[in-house]
């Protein structure tokens, strides 16, 4: 069994809510056509989910989440559209027939799931013939920053070590293309993109969002739980991230691989 590693805490969710299909899909946008039928696997707060429903209409969109907290975000981020339904799930076992989708898509999943190479069969299972199945996922180990603290590199560790322990692979992004393969795809383009924090408004957001998740979030509590770090520790890595977003020249670079792979 995998445990999310970063929990339902509204830290996160409030990171989840900067996502859209523009910063976090573009890679995606093009394979889709109005009319198309679009799975969202692990929709989360639904952000990227509401951009994906735009590019199909009028086709319509299935949104699953393992949580029925994210769902409930997902709701209401997509309060009065009546083209989205909902669906409390797991990846491993869709429960949608074969071929019901012309694109399926997952934006940081594969990193959390317990078999990614099995989760991507299932996507692909339920993906038409001729479509397309598009997913993404930070790769933390190739995540760098300006300027340096040391608190920072901590958190790093802490952080892969963590998600190993939890049964996920965060450096998940350089894999997505050999999971690809392993999953049966033979048609697969796989690309690369980042998010990259380094206005005022982005460094308060990552920064803020970080250091609330290692003092209040299920991140601190696993690895407190699991000794993996102090609370004086989880205190310093909140601390440096506070500090980095208020320095002018901050920079924070998240590097995802990409892949879309056609059925």
């Amino acid at each position: 069994m995998v445990v999310y590693t970063h929990g339902q805490h509204e830290s996160v969710f409030r990171s989840h809510r900067w996502r859209t299909a523009g910063n976090s899909a573009a890679y995606l946008l093009p394979h889709i056509k109005a009319g198309d039928s679009v799975l969202d696997v692990g929709c989360g707060t639904g952000t990227i989910t509401a951009g994906l429903a735009v590019a199909a209409a009028p086709g319509r969109l299935s949104a699953v989440d393992s949580s029925a907290e994210a769902l409930e975000q997902a709701r209401a981020t997509m309060s009065g559209r009546d083209d989205v339904t909902y669906h409390l799930g797991d990846v491993h076992q869709l429960d949608f027939p074969d071929g019901a989708f012309d694109v399926v898509h997952a934006h940081q999943v594969l990193q959390h799931v317990a078999d990614p190479v099995a989760a991507l069969r299932e996507m692909r299972r339920v993906t038409r013939p001729g479509g397309v199945v598009g997913v993404r996922d930070a790769d933390y180990a190739a995540m760098t920053w300006y300027p340096d603290e040391p608190a920072l590199d901590a958190w790093l560790d802490l952080y892969r070590r963590l998600a190993r322990a939890n049964g996920g692979e965060p450096d998940a992004g350089r894999r997505l293309l050999a999971w690809a393969h392993a999953a049966g795809f033979d048609d697969v383009t796989a690309t690369a993109s980042t998010w990259c924090y380094a206005t005022a408004e982005d460094r308060a957001m990552w920064g803020g969002t970080w250091a609330d998740r290692m003092r209040t979030s299920a991140i601190g509590q696993q690895a407190m739980a699991g000794g993996y770090a102090t609370a004086d520790d989880l205190a310093r890595m909140a601390d440096a991230f506070r500090h980095w977003a208020e320095q002018a020249d901050g920079w924070f670079v998240v590097v995802h691989g990409e892949i879309v792979a056609r059925r």
